[in-house]
């Protein structure tokens, strides 16, 4: 499997992507996966809520790819895996539609979870992707939220995306 990141409109097939994965790569042991969905709540305020009935995803192509293709390398100088796959949707999305996958193998598990993870939190602080969701109060862009760059300081990356 050649190419490691995928933007797209349609769907994608979470086994489909895993078995290509594993088929390229008889090294393979673990294979770690996450799958992000639209929800149909979004946070305002501590525990208040405000439905969301669709979201739009819109992104520079090719600067989008460029940047993923960076963060994948980032990965591979600190986590010892064989493959990362990352496939993000853009376009008009509405809940329970997936909107990203991030896969990775490698020999055993605990690289597959630890770069799995550092890629998403990487996709969500510097991947250069805009939302904006549709509420009964209208249409908003969504702002980066501080937990987001919180998780990017475990790993000693600071991100400065949401206001302070």
């Amino acid at each position: 499997m050649s190419v490691r990141v995928v933007i797209q409109t349609q769907d994608f097939d979470v086994s489909h992507e895993l078995a290509l994965m594993r088929k390229s790569d008889l090294r393979v042991g673990a294979i770690c996966s996450f799958v992000g969905t639209v929800r149909d709540t979004r946070m305002l305020s501590g525990q208040d809520t405000d439905q969301v009935m669709s979201m739009a995803l819109e992104h520079y192509p090719g600067m989008t790819e460029s940047s993923i293709e960076a963060m994948i390398d980032e990965a591979h100088q600190r986590f010892d895996f064989f493959q990362a796959r990352v496939i993000h949707r853009v376009g008009a999305l509405k809940p329970t539609d997936q909107i990203v996958l991030v896969a990775v193998t490698s020999a055993h598990r605990g690289e597959s979870f630890k770069a799995c993870e550092f890629l998403m939190d990487y996709l969500k602080t510097h991947a250069p992707f805009w939302k904006k969701e549709e509420t009964p109060a209208g249409s908003k862009w969504v702002d980066a939220r501080s937990s987001d760059d919180a998780a990017m300081l475990r790993w000693g990356i600071e991100a400065r995306n949401a206001d302070q």
